[in-house]
């Protein structure tokens, strides 16, 4: 796994070891990144499920200033933490352990520029993380990844473009 542009574009990161965690391909984590632009850079940005981290450290590369990296998965953050590291992103980033749902459950609206999220595929927690954004929208703009067959609720200002079996669905906090 690479990652695709920015000061860091090229530079190769590790994926957790397993079935646990699916990373993000690389051709659909450009698209999201394309559709996200305008909003990243210098931006306060949140990876929920972060996983690798693929997602945080594009947006770190592509000139975000901060980024949230949540993830409970022991392996999965060791990882993180090592990609972080050889990035040399220490200073611009923050890992937390903890469940992705709880944490988002207690942010302030608009506490972040741009948030992402890659949860697992038939869990639930796509529709739930929805839910909780549309109740509270703790940030400006939320990606979230989802397998074709899951429905997440209709919500305005929204929009879900289609990569293969792969869904994007990007939530815009209200005016």
């Amino acid at each position: 796994m690479r990652i695709i542009g920015g000061s860091w574009g090229g530079r190769r990161i590790a994926a957790p070891p397993g079935r646990g965690t699916r990373p993000t391909l690389d051709r659909v984590r450009e698209a999201w990144m394309s559709s996200v632009a305008p909003y990243v850079p210098g931006a306060r940005v949140l990876d929920l499920f972060a996983g690798s981290g693929a997602l945080g450290l594009e947006a770190l590369s592509r000139g975000a200033e901060h980024a949230v990296f949540v993830e409970q998965a022991e392996g999965a953050l060791r990882v993180l933490r090592a990609n972080i590291r050889a990035l040399g992103a220490q200073a611009r980033a923050e890992v937390i352990r903890t469940d992705a749902l709880r944490y988002v459950g207690v942010l302030e609206p608009g506490a972040f520029g741009v948030a992402f999220a890659d949860p697992p595929y038939g869990s639930g927690s796509a529709a739930a993380l929805a839910a909780a954004f549309a109740a509270r929208p703790f940030a400006d703009l939320l990606g979230i990844e989802h397998g074709h067959e899951e429905l997440l609720p209709e919500l305005p200002n929204s929009r879900t473009r289609h990569y293969g079996d792969v869904r994007i669905t990007l939530l815009s906090a209200p005016p």
